[in-house]
C-alpha cells in the first residue's frame, strides 16, 4: 500500500491577487478555476509535478458563516499553516518575489541550521511561503 500527496489548499483573501502571486510571480500554471455561487476556487500546479494540485480558495468558500469567520480571523493575523516550494535558483526566485506587489519579506537567503538554503516571504494573504534550493 501507496500513499502521496495529491494536493493541498491555501486560504486566501482575495482569489485574483493571490493568482497573480502565485501564477504570475512563482510560475505556476493554472489547472482548474472553478466559480460556486459567490465563490472561487482555482487549482495551480507544476509541469515537474503534475499529480500535486495547490488550491486557492476564501475561507468561506463552502463553510459555514462562523467557520469562515474563524478562519478570515486566523488568515488575518498570519496564522495558518505554510507552503513549501522548492526551486533550481533560489537568489533569482526571490529577487522576483521581493519585487512582486503586496510580498513581505520574512527572511532572504540563506542557510539554515537544518541544513537547507531557503527563504521566507508573506503572500499577499499573508500566508508564509518557504523556498529553498533544491
Amino acid at each position: 500500500m501507496t500513499i502521496s500527496l495529491s494536493g493541498m489548499h491555501v486560504t486566501v483573501d482575495d482569489v485574483d491577487e493571490a493568482l497573480a502571486f502565485y501564477r504570475d510571480t512563482l510560475g505556476l500554471t493554472v489547472r482548474n478555476d472553478v466559480g460556486n455561487g459567490t465563490y472561487r476556487w482555482v487549482t495551480l500546479g507544476t509541469d515537474t509535478q503534475p499529480e500535486i494540485g495547490i488550491v486557492l480558495s476564501p475561507p468561506h468558500a463552502g463553510r459555514s458563516q462562523e467557520d469562515g469567520d474563524a478562519l478570515a480571523a486566523l488568515l488575518a493575523k498570519g496564522a495558518l499553516g505554510m507552503i513549501q516550494l522548492r526551486c533550481d535558483d533560489l537568489d533569482a526566485m526571490f529577487d522576483k518575489i521581493a519585487s512582486a506587489s503586496g510580498v513581505e519579506v520574512l527572511s532572504e537567503p540563506a542557510t539554515q541550521p537544518w541544513g537547507v538554503r531557503d527563504a521566507a516571504v508573506r503572500d499577499p494573504a499573508g500566508n508564509m511561503v518557504r523556498i529553498e534550493q533544491a
